[in-house]
């Protein structure tokens, strides 16, 4: 590459021989990169712009692979860019986004599952033993109302008023708890 004799009316020859590298290197350069920044189109299309620009910086690179290609020496240099932006990544802490990741979400909300678990066990050892023993047996356990009054030895009906009841009760002492007013 020569310095600034003039090719076209505001080209210089630099700039038509680095539109010619671009032209006849640039999709090898991307694909290379594209796979070394693991699919990152953005960070590829950077790196094929910071490879032509040390090949503007070195003409003499350019000028010794004259009877040889060019390519293998602009590769060369695009994996070494990569491989230098990946360990400059990994340095640094990672960016901070906007949304929250999904480790963050799941353990947000065991947390928040655990300590409404703690809340019901408390607010289930407030009801009365009859009105405890439906709720653990129905809600709980999953029994029937059939099969829960046959555990207790009492009507269907009782099960279900007495289930109700403690429902009500549960809401009285948990209202951050309660979806309706009741």
């Amino acid at each position: 590459m020569t310095a600034v004799t003039s090719t076209a009316p505001g080209t210089t020859t630099a700039e038509h021989e680095l539109a010619t590298l671009q032209r006849e290197h640039g999709r090898p350069l991307f694909a290379l990169l594209l796979r070394l920044s693991d699919g990152d189109r953005q960070r590829a299309e950077d790196l094929v712009q910071e490879t032509l620009v040390r090949a503007w910086q070195h003409p003499e690179a350019l000028r010794a692979a004259e009877f040889e290609s060019v390519r293998p020496w602009l590769l060369t240099v695009a994996r070494r860019l990569a491989i230098d932006a990946r360990r400059a990544r990994r340095a640094r802490p990672p960016e901070i986004v906007d949304e929250v990741p999904e480790t963050a979400r799941v353990t947000a909300d065991h947390a928040e599952r655990a300590a409404a678990a703690l809340d019901v066990r408390q607010a289930v050892k407030t009801l009365t033993p009859e009105h405890r023993d439906v709720l653990i047996l129905v809600y709980f356990r999953g029994a029937s109302v059939a099969e829960a009054a046959e555990i207790l030895g009492i009507p269907a009906g009782t099960v279900k008023s007495r289930a109700y009841y403690a429902l009500r009760a549960l809401r009285r002492v948990l209202p951050g708890y309660a979806t309706d007013p009741h």
